[in-house]
Protein backbone atom coordinates (compact mmCIF):
# COMPACT_ATOMS: atom_id res chain seq x y z
CA UNK A 1 0.00 0.00 0.00
CA UNK A 2 1.39 3.41 -0.99
CA UNK A 3 1.47 5.97 1.79
CA UNK A 4 2.03 9.68 1.49
CA UNK A 5 3.26 11.33 4.71
CA UNK A 6 2.04 14.78 5.62
CA UNK A 7 5.59 16.14 5.24
CA UNK A 8 5.23 15.82 1.48
CA UNK A 9 2.45 18.41 1.55
CA UNK A 10 3.82 21.51 3.32
CA UNK A 11 1.06 24.02 2.45
CA UNK A 12 -1.33 23.13 5.29
CA UNK A 13 -2.00 20.06 7.45
CA UNK A 14 -5.64 19.64 6.41
CA UNK A 15 -6.70 19.70 2.77
CA UNK A 16 -10.17 20.91 1.74
CA UNK A 17 -11.35 19.09 -1.37
CA UNK A 18 -14.53 19.67 -3.35
CA UNK A 19 -15.57 16.38 -4.95
CA UNK A 20 -17.99 16.37 -7.88
CA UNK A 21 -19.46 12.88 -7.84
CA UNK A 22 -22.99 11.45 -8.09
CA UNK A 23 -22.08 8.02 -6.68
CA UNK A 24 -21.93 7.85 -2.90
CA UNK A 25 -19.93 4.60 -3.09
CA UNK A 26 -17.31 6.06 -5.45
CA UNK A 27 -17.09 9.16 -3.25
CA UNK A 28 -16.47 7.04 -0.16
CA UNK A 29 -13.77 5.05 -1.97
CA UNK A 30 -12.02 8.21 -3.09
CA UNK A 31 -11.97 9.68 0.44
CA UNK A 32 -10.79 6.41 1.93
CA UNK A 33 -8.00 6.13 -0.66
CA UNK A 34 -6.70 9.61 0.16
CA UNK A 35 -6.75 8.73 3.86
CA UNK A 36 -4.80 5.51 3.30
CA UNK A 37 -2.24 7.44 1.29
CA UNK A 38 -1.47 9.63 4.29
CA UNK A 39 -3.40 12.78 3.40
CA UNK A 40 -5.53 14.55 5.99
CA UNK A 41 -8.52 15.60 3.91
CA UNK A 42 -11.80 17.39 4.49
CA UNK A 43 -14.05 16.52 1.53
CA UNK A 44 -17.45 17.72 0.45
CA UNK A 45 -19.54 16.11 -2.30
CA UNK A 46 -21.72 17.86 -4.90
CA UNK A 47 -23.23 16.66 -8.17
CA UNK A 48 -24.74 19.61 -10.09
CA UNK A 49 -24.14 23.13 -11.35
CA UNK A 50 -26.03 25.00 -8.63
CA UNK A 51 -24.36 23.09 -5.82
CA UNK A 52 -20.93 23.84 -7.24
CA UNK A 53 -21.61 27.57 -7.43
CA UNK A 54 -22.80 27.54 -3.82
CA UNK A 55 -19.79 25.49 -2.69
CA UNK A 56 -17.31 27.77 -4.41
CA UNK A 57 -18.90 30.73 -2.66
CA UNK A 58 -18.14 29.01 0.63
CA UNK A 59 -14.44 28.45 -0.32
CA UNK A 60 -11.57 28.48 -0.41
CA UNK A 61 -10.93 24.94 -1.62
CA UNK A 62 -7.47 23.44 -1.93
CA UNK A 63 -8.48 21.23 -4.86
CA UNK A 64 -11.42 20.08 -6.97
CA UNK A 65 -11.82 16.43 -8.01
CA UNK A 66 -14.51 15.69 -10.58
CA UNK A 67 -15.99 12.61 -12.19
CA UNK A 68 -16.00 13.04 -15.94
CA UNK A 69 -19.62 12.32 -16.79
CA UNK A 70 -22.49 12.68 -14.32
CA UNK A 71 -26.21 12.51 -14.88
CA UNK A 72 -26.67 16.29 -14.60
CA UNK A 73 -23.12 17.57 -14.86
CA UNK A 74 -19.74 16.87 -16.45
CA UNK A 75 -16.09 17.62 -15.76
CA UNK A 76 -16.08 20.11 -18.66
CA UNK A 77 -19.04 21.94 -17.08
CA UNK A 78 -17.35 21.89 -13.68
CA UNK A 79 -14.07 23.22 -15.08
CA UNK A 80 -15.91 26.04 -16.84
CA UNK A 81 -17.76 26.99 -13.64
CA UNK A 82 -14.48 26.95 -11.72
CA UNK A 83 -12.71 29.24 -14.17
CA UNK A 84 -15.68 31.61 -14.35
CA UNK A 85 -15.60 31.92 -10.56
CA UNK A 86 -12.13 33.44 -10.77
CA UNK A 87 -10.68 30.79 -8.45
CA UNK A 88 -7.75 28.61 -9.46
CA UNK A 89 -7.40 25.52 -7.25
CA UNK A 90 -6.01 22.44 -9.00
CA UNK A 91 -8.64 20.44 -10.91
CA UNK A 92 -8.35 16.66 -11.26
CA UNK A 93 -10.60 14.34 -13.27
CA UNK A 94 -11.25 10.86 -11.85
CA UNK A 95 -13.48 8.74 -14.06
CA UNK A 96 -14.49 5.16 -14.71
CA UNK A 97 -13.96 5.65 -18.43
CA UNK A 98 -12.75 8.64 -20.36
CA UNK A 99 -11.52 8.88 -23.90
CA UNK A 100 -7.85 9.88 -24.06
CA UNK A 101 -8.56 12.66 -26.56
CA UNK A 102 -11.20 14.09 -24.22
CA UNK A 103 -8.76 13.90 -21.32
CA UNK A 104 -6.05 15.70 -23.30
CA UNK A 105 -8.54 18.41 -24.33
CA UNK A 106 -9.57 18.83 -20.69
CA UNK A 107 -5.96 19.37 -19.66
CA UNK A 108 -5.55 21.92 -22.43
CA UNK A 109 -8.53 23.76 -20.99
CA UNK A 110 -7.01 23.83 -17.52
CA UNK A 111 -7.38 20.44 -15.84
CA UNK A 112 -4.24 19.43 -13.95
CA UNK A 113 -4.48 15.63 -14.27
CA UNK A 114 -6.84 12.75 -14.96
CA UNK A 115 -7.02 9.27 -13.40
CA UNK A 116 -9.11 6.12 -13.77
CA UNK A 117 -11.24 5.02 -10.85
CA UNK A 118 -9.84 1.52 -11.08
CA UNK A 119 -6.29 2.82 -10.59
CA UNK A 120 -6.41 5.20 -7.64
CA UNK A 121 -2.93 4.37 -6.33
CA UNK A 122 -1.72 7.51 -8.12
CA UNK A 123 -4.42 9.75 -6.63
CA UNK A 124 -2.46 11.08 -3.65
CA UNK A 125 0.76 11.89 -5.49
CA UNK A 126 -1.21 13.42 -8.38
CA UNK A 127 -3.15 15.59 -5.95
CA UNK A 128 0.00 16.78 -4.16
CA UNK A 129 1.80 17.51 -7.44
CA UNK A 130 -1.20 19.43 -8.74
CA UNK A 131 -1.40 21.50 -5.55
CA UNK A 132 2.30 22.26 -5.68
CA UNK A 133 1.93 23.28 -9.30
CA UNK A 134 -1.02 25.52 -8.42
CA UNK A 135 0.99 27.15 -5.65
CA UNK A 136 3.88 27.71 -8.05
CA UNK A 137 1.47 29.37 -10.49
CA UNK A 138 0.10 31.59 -7.74
CA UNK A 139 3.62 32.56 -6.72
CA UNK A 140 4.45 33.38 -10.32
CA UNK A 141 1.31 35.50 -10.65
CA UNK A 142 2.14 37.29 -7.40
CA UNK A 143 5.66 37.94 -8.67
CA UNK A 144 4.34 39.19 -12.01
CA UNK A 145 1.87 41.45 -10.24
CA UNK A 146 4.63 42.79 -7.98
CA UNK A 147 6.82 43.39 -11.04
CA UNK A 148 4.02 45.23 -12.87
CA UNK A 149 3.36 47.31 -9.77
CA UNK A 150 7.05 48.12 -9.47
CA UNK A 151 7.20 49.09 -13.15
CA UNK A 152 4.12 51.28 -12.71
CA UNK A 153 5.69 53.09 -9.77
CA UNK A 154 8.96 53.52 -11.63
CA UNK A 155 7.08 54.97 -14.60
CA UNK A 156 5.22 57.34 -12.32
CA UNK A 157 8.52 58.37 -10.72
CA UNK A 158 10.11 58.81 -14.15
CA UNK A 159 7.18 60.95 -15.32
CA UNK A 160 7.36 63.01 -12.13
CA UNK A 161 11.10 63.53 -12.48
CA UNK A 162 10.71 64.55 -16.11
CA UNK A 163 8.03 67.03 -15.10
CA UNK A 164 10.27 68.40 -12.37
CA UNK A 165 13.20 68.67 -14.81
CA UNK A 166 11.07 70.57 -17.34
CA UNK A 167 9.79 72.86 -14.61
CA UNK A 168 13.36 73.53 -13.46
CA UNK A 169 14.43 74.12 -17.04
CA UNK A 170 11.62 76.62 -17.53
CA UNK A 171 12.54 78.39 -14.29
CA UNK A 172 16.22 78.56 -15.24
CA UNK A 173 15.30 79.80 -18.71
CA UNK A 174 13.22 82.59 -17.16
CA UNK A 175 16.08 83.52 -14.83
CA UNK A 176 18.55 83.65 -17.71
CA UNK A 177 16.16 85.66 -19.86
CA UNK A 178 15.00 88.09 -17.19
CA UNK A 179 18.00 88.49 -14.88
CA UNK A 180 21.08 87.68 -16.93
CA UNK A 181 19.54 88.90 -20.18
CA UNK A 182 18.49 92.15 -18.53
CA UNK A 183 21.93 92.67 -17.04
CA UNK A 184 23.67 91.99 -20.35
CA UNK A 185 21.33 94.44 -22.09
CA UNK A 186 22.12 97.13 -19.53
CA UNK A 187 25.85 96.40 -19.91
CA UNK A 188 25.54 96.70 -23.70
CA UNK A 189 23.93 100.12 -23.25
CA UNK A 190 26.77 101.35 -21.03
CA UNK A 191 29.50 99.93 -23.27
CA UNK A 192 27.80 101.47 -26.29
CA UNK A 193 27.86 104.87 -24.57
CA UNK A 194 31.55 104.48 -23.80
CA UNK A 195 32.31 103.42 -27.39
CA UNK A 196 30.46 106.42 -28.75
CA UNK A 197 31.92 108.98 -26.38
CA UNK A 198 35.36 107.56 -25.61
CA UNK A 199 38.52 108.17 -27.57
CA UNK A 200 41.54 106.16 -28.60
CA UNK A 201 42.27 103.07 -26.53
CA UNK A 202 39.12 103.52 -24.44
CA UNK A 203 36.87 103.36 -27.50
CA UNK A 204 38.80 100.38 -28.89
CA UNK A 205 38.46 98.41 -25.60
CA UNK A 206 34.75 99.26 -25.41
CA UNK A 207 34.18 97.97 -28.95
CA UNK A 208 36.06 94.75 -28.10
CA UNK A 209 33.93 94.36 -24.98
CA UNK A 210 30.80 94.84 -27.07
CA UNK A 211 31.88 91.99 -29.36
CA UNK A 212 32.47 89.70 -26.37
CA UNK A 213 29.16 90.82 -24.92
CA UNK A 214 27.40 89.91 -28.16
CA UNK A 215 28.78 86.39 -27.92
CA UNK A 216 27.62 86.14 -24.32
CA UNK A 217 24.12 87.26 -25.30
CA UNK A 218 24.03 84.70 -28.10
CA UNK A 219 25.07 82.00 -25.64
CA UNK A 220 22.40 83.01 -23.14
CA UNK A 221 19.76 83.01 -25.89
CA UNK A 222 20.88 79.55 -26.98
CA UNK A 223 20.66 78.31 -23.39
CA UNK A 224 17.13 79.69 -23.11
CA UNK A 225 16.12 77.94 -26.32
CA UNK A 226 17.62 74.63 -25.16
CA UNK A 227 16.03 74.83 -21.73
CA UNK A 228 12.55 75.88 -22.79
CA UNK A 229 12.22 76.55 -26.53
CA UNK A 230 10.18 79.75 -27.03
CA UNK A 231 9.35 78.55 -30.54
CA UNK A 232 6.87 76.10 -28.99
CA UNK A 233 4.66 79.10 -28.28
CA UNK A 234 4.14 79.37 -32.05
CA UNK A 235 2.76 75.81 -32.21
CA UNK A 236 4.26 72.37 -32.54
CA UNK A 237 4.39 72.39 -36.37
CA UNK A 238 6.28 75.69 -36.38
CA UNK A 239 8.61 74.34 -33.71
CA UNK A 240 9.40 71.21 -35.72
CA UNK A 241 9.97 73.31 -38.85
CA UNK A 242 12.35 75.56 -36.91
CA UNK A 243 14.25 72.57 -35.53
CA UNK A 244 14.78 71.14 -38.99
CA UNK A 245 15.91 74.53 -40.25
CA UNK A 246 18.53 74.80 -37.51
CA UNK A 247 19.66 71.23 -38.18
CA UNK A 248 19.96 72.01 -41.87
CA UNK A 249 22.10 75.07 -41.19
CA UNK A 250 24.46 73.16 -38.89
CA UNK A 251 24.91 70.03 -41.00
CA UNK A 252 23.99 70.90 -44.57
CA UNK A 253 21.69 67.86 -44.66
CA UNK A 254 18.55 67.75 -46.76
CA UNK A 255 15.36 67.81 -44.67
CA UNK A 256 11.68 67.52 -45.47
CA UNK A 257 8.64 68.06 -43.29
CA UNK A 258 5.31 66.69 -44.49
CA UNK A 259 2.14 67.36 -42.54
CA UNK A 260 -1.51 66.56 -43.06
CA UNK A 261 -2.57 69.62 -41.06
CA UNK A 262 -1.25 73.13 -40.53
CA UNK A 263 -2.90 73.81 -37.19
CA UNK A 264 -2.96 71.45 -34.26
CA UNK A 265 -3.29 71.83 -30.52
CA UNK A 266 -1.70 69.33 -28.17
CA UNK A 267 -1.02 69.62 -24.47
CA UNK A 268 2.17 71.27 -23.22
CA UNK A 269 3.64 67.99 -21.97
CA UNK A 270 2.86 66.22 -25.26
CA UNK A 271 4.28 69.13 -27.28
CA UNK A 272 7.50 69.03 -25.27
CA UNK A 273 7.66 65.26 -25.79
CA UNK A 274 7.33 65.68 -29.57
CA UNK A 275 9.92 68.47 -29.59
CA UNK A 276 12.46 66.52 -27.50
CA UNK A 277 11.90 63.40 -29.59
CA UNK A 278 12.81 65.16 -32.82
CA UNK A 279 15.72 66.86 -31.04
CA UNK A 280 17.12 63.50 -29.90
CA UNK A 281 16.50 61.91 -33.30
CA UNK A 282 18.43 64.69 -35.07
CA UNK A 283 21.24 64.41 -32.54
CA UNK A 284 21.48 60.66 -33.21
CA UNK A 285 21.64 61.30 -36.96
CA UNK A 286 24.73 63.44 -36.41
CA UNK A 287 26.39 61.33 -33.70
CA UNK A 288 25.64 57.79 -34.87
CA UNK A 289 23.86 57.49 -38.22
CA UNK A 290 26.10 59.77 -40.31
CA UNK A 291 23.09 60.51 -42.50
CA UNK A 292 22.65 63.23 -45.12
CA UNK A 293 18.85 63.32 -45.32
CA UNK A 294 16.05 63.41 -42.76
CA UNK A 295 12.37 63.08 -43.65
CA UNK A 296 9.78 63.98 -41.04
CA UNK A 297 6.10 63.12 -41.41
CA UNK A 298 3.38 64.45 -39.12
CA UNK A 299 -0.05 62.84 -39.30
CA UNK A 300 -2.98 63.75 -37.08
CA UNK A 301 -5.89 61.35 -37.31
CA UNK A 302 -8.52 59.89 -34.96
CA UNK A 303 -7.27 61.84 -31.96
CA UNK A 304 -3.65 60.71 -32.35
CA UNK A 305 -0.62 62.79 -33.28
CA UNK A 306 2.05 60.71 -35.08
CA UNK A 307 5.61 61.84 -35.73
CA UNK A 308 7.80 59.70 -37.99
CA UNK A 309 11.48 60.53 -38.45
CA UNK A 310 13.36 58.66 -41.18
CA UNK A 311 17.06 59.13 -41.95
CA UNK A 312 19.35 57.64 -44.60
CA UNK A 313 22.19 56.78 -42.22
CA UNK A 314 23.85 53.50 -41.35
CA UNK A 315 20.71 52.11 -39.71
CA UNK A 316 20.19 50.70 -36.26
CA UNK A 317 21.65 47.34 -35.24
CA UNK A 318 19.41 44.79 -33.48
CA UNK A 319 21.30 45.13 -30.19
CA UNK A 320 21.65 48.93 -30.16
CA UNK A 321 18.44 49.51 -28.21
CA UNK A 322 19.53 47.03 -25.54
CA UNK A 323 22.80 48.77 -24.75
CA UNK A 324 23.15 49.83 -21.13
CA UNK A 325 24.08 53.33 -22.31
CA UNK A 326 21.02 53.88 -24.54
CA UNK A 327 19.52 56.38 -22.14
CA UNK A 328 18.40 58.84 -24.80
CA UNK A 329 15.91 56.56 -26.52
CA UNK A 330 14.82 54.99 -23.22
CA UNK A 331 14.15 58.44 -21.84
CA UNK A 332 12.09 59.28 -24.92
CA UNK A 333 10.09 56.08 -24.49
CA UNK A 334 9.35 57.02 -20.88
CA UNK A 335 8.36 60.53 -21.96
CA UNK A 336 5.96 59.07 -24.52
CA UNK A 337 4.46 56.67 -21.97
CA UNK A 338 4.00 59.50 -19.46
CA UNK A 339 1.70 61.39 -21.88
CA UNK A 340 -0.21 58.28 -22.94
CA UNK A 341 1.78 57.61 -26.10
CA UNK A 342 4.43 55.19 -27.28
CA UNK A 343 7.72 55.20 -29.15
CA UNK A 344 9.05 52.69 -31.67
CA UNK A 345 12.51 52.63 -33.26
CA UNK A 346 13.24 50.21 -36.08
CA UNK A 347 15.15 49.84 -39.38
CA UNK A 348 13.59 52.09 -42.00
CA UNK A 349 13.45 52.06 -45.77
CA UNK A 350 16.97 53.50 -45.89
CA UNK A 351 18.36 54.04 -42.41
CA UNK A 352 16.49 54.26 -39.11
CA UNK A 353 12.79 54.97 -38.58
CA UNK A 354 11.50 56.50 -35.36
CA UNK A 355 7.77 56.65 -34.76
CA UNK A 356 6.17 58.57 -31.90
CA UNK A 357 2.44 58.70 -31.21
CA UNK A 358 0.76 60.88 -28.59
CA UNK A 359 -2.91 61.64 -28.01
CA UNK A 360 -4.28 64.94 -29.24
CA UNK A 361 -5.69 67.22 -26.56
CA UNK A 362 -9.45 67.55 -26.22
CA UNK A 363 -10.93 70.24 -28.40
CA UNK A 364 -7.96 70.20 -30.79
CA UNK A 365 -8.44 72.25 -33.92
CA UNK A 366 -7.01 70.97 -37.18
CA UNK A 367 -6.85 72.53 -40.58
CA UNK A 368 -8.49 70.62 -43.42
CA UNK A 369 -6.45 67.95 -45.15
CA UNK A 370 -6.29 70.18 -48.22
CA UNK A 371 -4.06 72.55 -46.26
CA UNK A 372 -1.50 69.83 -45.72
CA UNK A 373 1.80 70.24 -47.47
CA UNK A 374 5.50 69.52 -47.64
CA UNK A 375 8.40 71.73 -46.76
CA UNK A 376 11.65 70.59 -48.33
CA UNK A 377 15.06 72.13 -48.86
Amino acid sequence: MNTLPDARYPLRSRIRILVIEDSVEDYGLLVATLGRQGLNVDCSRIDDHESMIAALAEGPWDAVISDHLLARFSSADALRVLRESGRSPPFLIVSGSIDEDIAVQAMREGADDYLFKGRLERLGPALVNAMRGAEARRERLRAEHALRESERRLRELSAHLQHVVEEERSAIAREIHDEIGGTLTALRYDLGWIARNGEGAVRQRAEQALEALGLAQQSSQRLVRDLRPPVLDAGIIAALDWQLGQFRKRTGALTTLRVNTDRIEIGDAAAMTVYRTLQEALTNVVKHANGSRVDVDVVVRDGVFSLEVLDDGRGIAPGDLEKATSFGLRGLAERAHAVGGWLEVSPGRRGTALLLTVPVSDGAQMAPAAAAGERAT
